[in-house]
């Protein structure tokens, strides 16, 4: 076999996937991930479609449905904590906006890290990032922070939006993002006290305002989120208090329980706010590296298809590299055509997209409302099955080289 040292950037839920793939079938991996272990907590990820028969092909599904979130469904509230609006989780088949299974990120990620790592031929370098890629004919060196320069066959990135594989060789990000013009941050609103009866809730408030609160693990866990439109402030390059500060301004005065997840918002220490969009490329390949999942094809969390795709690239990479004996032109042109078609479709946003998430004015938000209402009947019903079936709208390969000769390919070609 051509090329079995392999180096992947990035330790979420692509990148061990990835490792446990390749060193299935016979490759020498290695993970860098700049963070000094693996991520813990975090928000809740769906697992829809391809994505979860890519955990069942793993031999993971019940792993992951003993750590999934018990969820009601998702509903919308006004001011005064009143629903106008929700979906049961059990609402298209457990494919709604409410997956089935959900999963905190972190439990994903520390499945898939004890999957690919210990006891595994893979290597894990944390602390560490990638600074430098010179590839020639026969490999890449690769200059990392604080270890010493390697050589190794082929590099991934899977590391993420903000993609260091990705920036060092295919230039610079803004040639590839595509803004929604939205910010969202994430946090854990440790005693906020919210009754949420295992429903993920949302309440919208002008200006293109959106505060959702939704179950954690635990009992009593809550996950909040605060949203909003705008253009790019830099506010993401700033300080933890900054970003506190800026979120208080935004939603400050708003009604519901946001007097709470503001005041949670000042122990958070698993704060994160970023601009929201979509990576487009016409290539995730060149030379001797490629990307995966949110690196190369980010569909931002409205589609709800991030993980979906992540782990179904994983699976599709190993699958194709293994196939074509390691030789990586070849691999690389199948694992597009492939995920192309997949991608495509589950990077489009669902109906009305960030206008509909989190709409500018009272008259959008009545609209949005009366329409979230409608799903499950009529010409929006058709709509809302055709958005939702994008989860599994791939035919997965059997690839023989990886285990997986398992009958028939799960899902149907759309």
């Amino acid at each position: 076999m051509e090329n079995t040292d392999i180096l992947i950037s990035g330790s979420g839920i692509a990148g061990p996937a990835l490792a446990y793939w390749l060193s299935r079938a016979g490759f020498t991996v290695t993970v860098v991930e700049r963070a000094p272990a693996p991520r813990t907590g975090g928000q809740t990820v769906d697992l829809r479609g391809a994505g979860r028969e890519v955990v069942a092909r793993m031999g993971l599904m019940d792993r992951v449905r003993a750590l999934s979130v018990e969820q009601s469904g998702y509903a919308i509230v006004d001011a005064r904590g009143r629903v106008t609006a929700s979906m049961p989780v059990d609402s298209f088949g457990g494919e709604g906006i409410i997956s089935e299974i959900e999963i905190l990120r972190g439990d994903l990620v520390g499945l898939m890290y004890r999957a690919s790592g210990p006891g595994s031929a893979t290597e894990y370098l944390f602390d560490d990032t990638i600074t430098a890629l010179d590839e020639d004919a026969t490999g890449v060196t690769v200059t990392f922070e604080r270890a010493p320069a390697r050589r190794f066959a082929l590099v991934i990135g899977a590391d993420g939006l903000h993609s260091t594989v990705r920036r060092l060789a295919f230039g610079p990000e803004e040639r590839h993002f595509v803004p929604l013009n939205l910010y969202t941050s994430w946090f854990s609103a440790v005693d906020a006290r919210i009754a949420l009866d295992g429903w993920y809730l949302a309440h919208n408030a002008p200006g293109g305002l959106v505060a959702s609160a939704r179950p954690g693990r635990e009992p009593g866990e809550v996950k909040a989120s605060l949203s909003f439109r705008s253009g790019p402030l830099g506010i993401e390059r700033c300080d933890r208090e900054a970003r506190r500060a800026l979120l208080r301004e935004r939603f400050g005065g708003l009604g519901w329980e946001v007097p709470r997840l503001l005041e949670a918002l000042g122990a958070a220490e698993d704060l994160s706010l970023d601009w929201m969009g979509q990576v487009r490329m016409e290539r995730w390949t060149r030379g001797r590296a490629a990307l995966l999942g949110d690196a190369g094809y980010c569909p931002t969390p409205l589609t709800g298809l991030g993980t979906s795709l992540s782990l179904v690239g994983a699976y599709v990479l190993a699958g194709e590299l293994a196939a074509a004996g390691g030789e990586h032109r070849a691999a690389f042109a199948a694992y597009d055509a492939v995920m192309r078609p997949y991608v495509r479709q589950a990077q489009e946003l669902p109906p009305g997209g960030v206008r509909g998430y989190a709409p500018r004015g009272r008259t959008g938000i009545a609209l949005r409302n009366a329409s979230m209402r409608a799903m499950g009947r009529g010409p929006m019903k058709k709509l809302m099955e055709a958005q939702f079936a994008k989860a599994g709208a791939i035919r997965l390969p059997d690839y023989a080289a990886l285990g997986t000769a398992v009958g028939p390919a799960f899902g149907a070609a759309a």
